[in-house]
């Protein structure tokens, strides 16, 4: 009998404690970035997005704990964005897989804009892009807070370079596997190969490919710069993260921890808008002095190279994710 009751007191204290943690509103969460090791600008927003958190719930009844993980650290691209949609990851920057909806590939449509105003405008909050992807992510169960915009993508090439469909025939490079990246790359002329991102070095170092496609310069500069010579920046696609939160975890906030948390992510969103284009630049900058070519083809070869895209691949974005979404961005995105 007297264990009986020591172990009712104990399940009694512990209960309590749980009661007065759960009623201090202190809670712990994992935020947690699919791409960029610690020290790179993926890394340093996610560090940026908890110290924000924790400096202003520190010490309050609201006091939130922020765990963060890194490139690889709890698994590839689509492991932890499987852990994130589980709820075992609350929050992420992260570049969203299409394996739970294609519509996630949204941001990865062509040629949706062609200057850095234009995408800002789409993207801002209430821009009609982040209208669109706000409602997308929540019929998915998550909490859109907004885009991390890196810039426009290009295609980095070993040994030769493409500014035209028909130059393009007979390269190899390749793409994130997610809808429509590889179908884009095959409408300007490459022939597109889903590998994964920890594969990449190899696979251009031993000639499986001739390059990779759809990053902005930072990455092919940073991860591949010993095994490429060229980056033509085709603006296919208009680079960009997404800043967000698993809407289960986001539920168990209080009011004030929600609107801490959605701030910080604003914070942060602001602030990319702010410095994105000049740490591009930087990185151009850096890449040529490196070595390597930079190429950005003419208005006359964009246009030529935009139509492909938009006359193959936007056909399959509306099959993919309704007319009303894709006439939407016919409506908004600049003309030729």
């Amino acid at each position: 009998m007297k264990i009986i009751n020591t172990l009712r007191t104990v399940a009694l204290c512990a209960a309590v404690a749980f009661s007065t943690a759960a009623s201090a509103g202190t809670i712990k969460l994992k935020l947690a970035t699919d791409s960029g090791a610690k020290g790179s600008p993926t890394a340093k927003a996610i560090e940026y997005w908890a110290d924000m958190i924790q400096q202003k719930t520190a010490g309050t009844p609201d006091e939130i704990k922020v765990s963060l993980f890194y490139q690889d650290e709890l698994g590839d691209q689509k492991e932890v964005f499987d852990l994130f949609m589980a709820g075992e990851v609350d929050m992420m920057l992260n570049w969203p897989l299409t394996s739970y909806d294609k519509r996630m590939g949204l941001r990865n449509m062509p040629y949706m804009f062609f200057t850095w105003q234009q995408a800002f405008d789409a993207y801002k909050p209430g821009g009609w892009l982040n209208t669109i992807y706000n409602q997308v992510h929540n019929d998915q169960g998550l909490m859109f807070f907004g885009a991390w915009p890196e810039g426009f993508g290009g295609v980095a090439t070993r040994g030769k370079y493409a500014t035209t469909v028909e130059g393009a025939k007979g390269m190899k490079v390749r793409v994130p596997s997610n809808f429509p990246n590889p179908q884009t790359m095959q409408a300007l002329g490459y022939q597109a190969t889903a590998i994964a991102w920890g594969e990449t070095f190899t696979s251009i170092q031993t000639g499986v490919v001739d390059g990779d496609a759809g990053n902005t310069i930072y990455w092919d500069y940073e991860y591949f710069r010993d095994v490429l010579t060229h980056y033509t920046r085709t603006k296919h696609v208009f680079v960009t993260g997404v800043l967000s939160m698993n809407m289960d975890s986001w539920k168990k906030l209080t009011p004030n921890q929600q609107k801490i948390v959605a701030d910080a992510a604003l914070a942060v969103m602001e602030k990319q808008f702010a410095d994105a284009k000049a740490l591009d630049q930087g990185y151009v900058d850096k890449a040529v002095a490196a070595g390597m070519k930079y190429i950005e083809p003419s208005d006359a070869e964009i246009s030529a190279l935009a139509k492909a895209a938009r006359t193959k691949v936007w056909p399959l974005m509306e099959a993919e994710m309704g007319a009303t979404i894709v006439n939407k961005i016919r409506e908004n995105a600049p003309g030729l």
